[in-house]
């Protein structure tokens, strides 16, 4: 069976919200392919790895939570790395869509909300601020765990290793925000939503430093690891939806 890119682009979009954010990139359709679309693949990231995995999976289209095209880059000449991600697609006529921020923060398949879901939270609501739109997740324990447990769930979990800082407040964690990937920045947000634990992808030095002197327990278990599962969950989203043939492309980004 195979669905028109225009019906899979109009489910996309309106699942994910996409409009009510305003982000560092287009969310939906990145590079326009064939109409008919009979195979789609998944994947984190539009890298030269998973567009060649795309193309060996027979895929019409590549939905990523990484697309190719980011405000801070600016106008790029198609070559050397990046033309070695566009061109393949056109070649090959496959559909590129991209949700970035639309799939941190949703509430059902997002990021922060999947492994919210994985570590068996409760009370989740929304988290997060980025130009007035909801970036993750804050939810609580149903028992509290001590940051070693948690960060051995969490290890677990996301098959990465995990760091964390260490305050010198009570060790014992309630509640937690979520927002995956490089919201490092973001742990100032749990303190001041009075919340015991933040995580996140990645951790500068600062950051160890300073949420643990603001008594914020933060966790970092890798930008591509904290990101793998929303995508998914849009995957399974879209095979309910359609009678397609789907497929993740895991990556072996370790960061």
């Amino acid at each position: 069976m195979s669905i028109k890119s225009k019906e899979l682009e109009k489910f996309l979009n309106s699942l994910l919200n996409i409009y009510e954010f305003s982000d560092y990139g287009p969310n939906g359709l990145q590079v326009e392919g064939t109409k008919e679309i009979s195979k789609i693949a998944f994947s984190v990231s539009a890298t030269k790895y998973s567009i060649a995995q795309a193309v060996q999976f027979g895929a019409d289209a590549l939905v990523v939570h990484h697309g190719l095209f980011w405000s801070f880059h600016g106008t790029k000449p198609i070559k050397g790395p990046f033309a070695k991600r566009v061109i393949p697609l056109i070649k090959n006529d496959i559909n590129l869509f991209g949700y970035h921020l639309p799939l941190d923060a949703h509430m059902e398949v997002g990021n922060a909300a999947t492994i919210a879901k994985k570590l068996d939270l409760i009370d989740l609501n929304p988290f997060g601020d980025y130009k007035g739109s909801p970036t993750g997740v804050k939810a609580k324990f149903k028992t509290p765990l001590t940051r070693a447990q948690l960060a051995k769930k969490l290890t677990d979990i996301l098959d990465h290793e995990v760091i964390y800082s260490k305050p010198e407040t009570e060790d014992e964690i309630k509640s937690i925000g979520i927002i995956t990937g490089g919201a490092n920045s973001d742990w100032y947000l749990a303190m001041k939503n009075g919340l015991d634990a933040y995580l996140t992808g990645e951790m500068s030095e600062h950051d160890w430093h300073e949420s643990a002197e603001s008594g914020v327990t933060m966790f970092a278990g890798g930008h591509n690891a904290t990101e793998q599962f929303g995508v998914q969950s849009l995957m399974e989203k879209v095979q309910e939806k359609f009678d397609v043939e789907c497929t993740f492309i895991s990556s072996e980004n370790p960061a």
